[in-house]
C-alpha cells in the first residue's frame, strides 16, 4: 500500500468506535486492557526529528537545514524527503544522507530528545478516559528502557495519564538492540496476563495486524498519522482514524 493510503480508511463515525470501546471498558473496569503505541500514536516525534536536522544543519553548514520544522516531514521518517522540503537539492541530499542518519541515531533514541514530542490531538485527554473507565492502560512502546525518565516526563509535560500511577503500566524494550516487532509481539502475552484486552491502538500497520490476529475479540485501532513505510496491507477489520476525539 503507498505511504498515503491509509488515510483513505478512515470512515465517518470513527469516533463512535472510540466511544463504544470506552463503554466497554466501563463495563469490564479492571479487567479491560487496553493497549497503547507511543511514537505517531500518542506522541507527534516531528519536533524531535526537526530538532536533530537542524542541530545537524548547524554542525555541518547547512543553513536550510536551520529552518527544520515538524511540516517538512511529510512522509513519516524520511529524513531525506524532509532534507528536500527544506530546501536542500537531491544531490546534496544524497551526499550527506549516511552522515545525517548516523547523526540521528545518536540522538533519536535518547532521552533528552524525546522530551521534544507533543502530544498526537486529542490523546491526551483519552487517555485520562480511559482511566476513568477503571480499566488498565498500557503503554506499549518500541522504545528502550533507557529512554523511560525522558518518556515518562515527556508524558507528564503533556498531560498524559502517567504509568504507576493507578492501573497504568509502561513496556518498554529492555535495550536498544531488540526489534520492535518481535518486542511487540512478546509483549503480547504480557498483556494476556493483566486481562482482557478489548483494544489496541497502533500506528505501524504490521504491528496492528499482530494485535488483531492475536486478540480477535478486541478492537484494533490504526492511527493514520505516520509509519515505517513498509508496504504492509492492513487487515480489513482494523479501523483507522486520524486523531483521537475532541470530545468524549
Amino acid at each position: 500500500m503507498a505511504y498515503d493510503d491509509f488515510k483513505g480508511r478512515i470512515r465517518e463515525g470513527w469516533e463512535d468506535t472510540l466511544r463504544g470501546i470506552l463503554a466497554r471498558a466501563r463495563s469490564l473496569g479492571a479487567q479491560a486492557v487496553l493497549a497503547f503505541d507511543l511514537d505517531s500514536t500518542l506522541f507527534d516525534n516531528r519536533p524531535r526529528q526537526s530538532r536533530i536536522l537542524r542541530e545537524f544543519g548547524a554542525a555541518r553548514g547547512l543553513t536550510p537545514l536551520g529552518a527544520c520544522v515538524s511540516a517538512h516531514w511529510t512522509r513519516g521518517w524520511d529524513m531525506r524527503a524532509a532534507m528536500r522540503n527544506c530546501g536542500l537539492s537531491p544531490e546534496q541530499v544524497e551526499a550527506v544522507y549516511a552522515e545525517a542518519r548516523a547523526f540521528w541515531l545518536e540522538r533519536f533514541f535518547t532521552s533528552e530528545y524525546c522530551l521534544e514530542d507533543v502530544a498526537i490531538a486529542g490523546a491526551v485527554a483519552f487517555t485520562h478516559a480511559v482511566v476513568r473507565t477503571g480499566a488498565q492502560l498500557v503503554y506499549v512502546t518500541g522504545r528502550h528502557e533507557g529512554m523511560r525518565a525522558g518518556t515518562v516526563e515527556a508524558m507528564r509535560r503533556c498531560g498524559m495519564a502517567l504509568p504507576g500511577e493507578g492501573v497504568t503500566h509502561l513496556i518498554m524494550k529492555p535495550t536498544l538492540r531488540e526489534s520492535d516487532d518481535a518486542f511487540k509481539r512478546e509483549a503480547h502475552a504480557r498483556l494476556g496476563t493483566l486481562g482482557q484486552v478489548i483494544a489496541a491502538f497502533d500506528n505501524e500497520p504490521m504491528h496492528a495486524n499482530d494485535y488483531r490476529l492475536n486478540f480477535p475479540e478486541a478492537s484494533v485501532v490504526h492511527l493514520a498519522t505516520d509509519h515505517s513505510g513498509r508496504p504492509v496491507r492492513l487487515l480489513e477489520e482494523v479501523i483507522s482514524i486520524p486523531h483521537f476525539p475532541g470530545a468524549l
